[in-house]
């Protein structure tokens, strides 16, 4: 992914729908009132698990960024820094915001 020269935020979703989330990783820049923080979260249901929030954004205003995504039996670990939630298989995939998506590579 490549960051804007003026980025926001950005919003990659992964789940079984867009109401049923195991992942919701949602870094911002300058947006809803933070400031260089990483939001994740899960939506099972329609109803949000309990915020976690990483005051380390490792992303750069007009920079390549890698995020690494993976899953086992035991769940999910994002590379960034370690959220698990349960995942059995994915069936949604979405990307928002102030980044472009150069490439998606799936094991």
């Amino acid at each position: 992914m490549k960051a804007d020269p003026q980025p926001h935020r950005f919003v990659l979703n992964v789940g079984r729908a867009g109401s049923d989330l195991a992942l919701h990783f949602n870094p911002r820049f300058e947006s809803h009132g933070d400031a260089r923080v990483i939001i994740c979260n899960s939506l099972q249901g329609g109803e949000w698990g309990e915020e976690q929030r990483e005051p380390d954004v490792p992303f750069q205003p007009g920079q390549d960024a890698k995020i690494c995504i993976s899953f086992d039996a035991q769940g999910l670990t994002v590379a960034l820094g370690e959220q698990r939630l349960g995942l059995e298989a994915i069936e949604f995939f979405s990307v928002k915001g102030d980044f472009r998506v150069k490439s998606i590579k799936l094991k």
